[in-house]
């Protein structure tokens, strides 16, 4: 690679980078302690900043000198209603596992035996899980009102399931009383939730 070619490269990665900060140039020379006009001249390909600072230029974007000095391929954009379809069949088909667990542990607890009729218990613990696997990827891609939903569900069936379990197991006439963690838990979840929302726009 020529000399020329690799300071239009490193220029574009340079400019490229500055404008996703939202920088100016002038912002960005005093960070280097350079003049503005170096930062322009870079950008424009007409020189190539030293080792030293595309090391601290480096630093400044957070990348590496790799990220400087090869050349940037654009990704296309993705349309966001394809993202989202995307997204939506990645998480039902992960609940979906989690169902499909909870059949096969009905087939099979039904199969082996067959006089225990609690087996249908695991379609109810499968519902706080599938909250839990909701939970987990809207908060990997910021869906804010689900996760609000999710944690909602997780709270009310996690108490359900233990509910129904120790009524079966071991009857108990004021276990219905357990209901009344949910109420705070849920105050809990809406005050951090929208306190969260708040930090987040301020």
């Amino acid at each position: 690679m020529e000399e020329k070619d690799l300071a239009e490269i490193i220029g574009k990665n340079i400019m490229r980078l500055r404008k996703m900060a939202n920088m100016t140039q002038l912002e960005l020379a005093e960070k280097l302690n350079y003049s503005d006009k170096s930062v322009s001249k870079w950008e424009q390909g007409n020189g190539v900043p030293d080792i030293r600072i595309l090391v601290q230029i480096a630093g400044v974007f957070n990348v590496t000198v790799d990220d400087l000095i090869c050349e940037h391929v654009e990704r296309p954009v993705m349309p966001k209603r394809t993202r989202f379809l995307r997204r939506l069949i990645i998480m039902l088909c992960s609940v979906g596992l989690c169902w499909l667990v909870a059949v096969a542990c009905f087939v099979i607890g039904g199969i082996i035996a067959p006089a225990q009729k609690l087996f249908w218990l695991a379609f109810v613990y499968a519902i706080p899980v599938s909250a839990v696997i909701v939970l987990v990827f809207s908060s990997i891609w910021s869906y804010k009102w689900a996760r609000l939903v999710s944690v909602s569900v997780l709270i009310w069936t996690t108490l359900t399931c233990i509910y129904l379990t120790v009524y079966f197991l071991v009857p108990h006439p004021t276990m219905w009383l357990i209901f009344l963690i949910g109420v705070p838990l849920q105050v809990l979840a809406l005050f951090f939730f929208l306190w969260w929302k708040r930090v987040r726009v301020r």
